[in-house]
């Protein structure tokens, strides 16, 4: 049975922006609704932009109503304008059928699987004769109500396509097929959508007679003004091929202290009460950065699993927490590692140590490395090497046969990696 209290948790969490009848939509709330969200597969994965939408829809599951999460294999062969200053390029219909199988996949990881319904809007879209879409469904659109769209007034001075004007009668459409396929009633999805998801509303009247609601939630930034979703790196995949799942983690770990609130609200599944809980701690210490921690595993585990996470958490605490090295895996070590100074040696000639050093820019010279190496401040693997000794590297050394981490003092730490392993 649905619960009653979803626009109120929604709008603790931050995910709450608009919303076409408030009040009405409260009413229908009381009865279980049928929400949906559209993904666009402009690329092979999703990002964590598009995981506020997924969490969105996972809340709306979790108080006792459906989600479909549509995956448009149809509108992403036209472009959304909404939000861009120029046309998008174009992929073929073969790329875009590759990106819907992808991001089906990340969907069904996120959302609770027997209670989420997966459609592709090329299904019923690329079935459309031209005729049929003019005379059946464009008839309903007149094109001063549609200029009047920011989607499509902010960009007249630039120049919009007819191709990229038509897509809020695609996206319209949508609603129209999912309200007679499924009986849905809401439509959820950011605020820079609104035009778009509003036009839904009237054509599922003007062609079903149905009274019907939309959602929004706000764009998300950082309390610096940043873009949210982009590292230095670029930005932050949820497939582990383009974003390890070291680097996912690092993202949250890294969030600005008064960010890390809000995104566990807005990114994470636990209860109010948790977080609040989470929320006094991480204020009463804010050194511990433990709001940091919690909010970094969660989104990890969520997205990545929980064999990942404590391969990331292991990986982390061996390299700045002093842990044996040998327990961690090496590779969630080489991905941990990835930004260090690094270079590649055969096992058949490994240089000396004091040499390597020196490569590395831990040392400026040999004779400053055989001070470290002497000083009791330089470590292999973590592991201390003894004052006055000068160690010499060995295939044992290397992690897996592949990595061998050295580290000067506390912070400052290099790798030797094996050519070609």
């Amino acid at each position: 049975m649905p619960t009653t209290d979803l626009i109120a948790d929604l709008e603790w969490r931050g995910l709450l922006k608009q919303c076409s009848d408030l009040e009405a939509l409260k009413v229908a709330l009381k009865t279980q609704q049928t929400f949906y969200c559209g993904f666009d597969p402009t690329a092979d994965s999703l990002h964590i932009g598009n995981l506020l939408p997924l969490m969105a829809l996972r809340r709306v599951q979790e108080h006792g109503h459906k989600a479909i999460a549509i995956v448009g294999g149809g509108t992403g062969l036209i472009g959304d304008p909404s939000g861009k200053a120029n046309e998008r390029t174009l992929n073929t219909p073969e790329t875009v059928a590759a990106f819907v199988k992808r991001i089906e996949a990340q969907i069904r990881s996120i959302l609770v699987p027997d209670k989420t319904i997966i459609e592709n809007n090329a299904d019923w879209i690329c079935q459309l004769s031209a005729v049929e879409l003019l005379r059946d469904v464009g008839k309903n659109f007149t094109i001063a109500w549609m200029l009047a769209k920011e989607s499509v007034s902010a960009r007249l001075e630039s120049g919009i396509s007819f191709t990229e004007f038509t897509y809020m009668i695609l996206q319209s459409y949508d609603f129209v097929v999912l309200n007679e396929r499924h009986g849905c009633t809401v439509q959820i999805g950011g605020s820079d959508q609104w035009g778009n998801m509003t036009a839904g509303i009237d054509l599922v009247r003007k062609m079903r007679g149905q009274q019907t609601h939309v959602v929004t939630f706000p764009l998300i930034t950082t309390s610096s003004g940043k873009k949210f979703g982009k590292s230095e790196a670029g930005a932050i995949w949820m497939d582990p091929a383009k974003t390890s799942p070291y680097a996912f983690y690092q993202f949250w770990v890294n969030s600005e202290d008064p960010d890390v609130p809000r995104f566990l609200r807005q990114f994470t599944l636990l209860s109010h009460e948790e977080i609040e809980a989470i929320e006094a701690e991480h204020n009463a210490n804010p050194g511990q950065r433990s709001g940091h921690k919690r909010l970094a595993a969660e989104v990890t585990r969520l997205v990545h699993g929980e064999e990942e996470l404590q391969k990331v958490i292991l990986a982390s605490q061996a390299l700045f927490g002093g842990a044996d090295l040998a327990t961690a895996d090496v590779g969630t070590l080489i991905e941990a590692t990835a930004s260090a100074p690094s270079t590649e040696v055969d096992l058949a000639y490994i240089p000396q140590v004091a040499d390597l050093l020196v490569t590395l820019g831990l040392a400026t010279s040999k004779g400053d490395a055989g001070r470290l190496m002497k000083g009791g401040g330089f470590y292999i693997n973590n592991q201390q090497v003894d004052a006055g000794s000068v160690p010499t590297l060995s295939a044992d050394h290397f992690l897996g046969g592949r990595l061998c981490i050295l580290r000067k003092g506390k912070k400052s730490y290099a790798t030797v990696r094996v050519a070609g392993a």
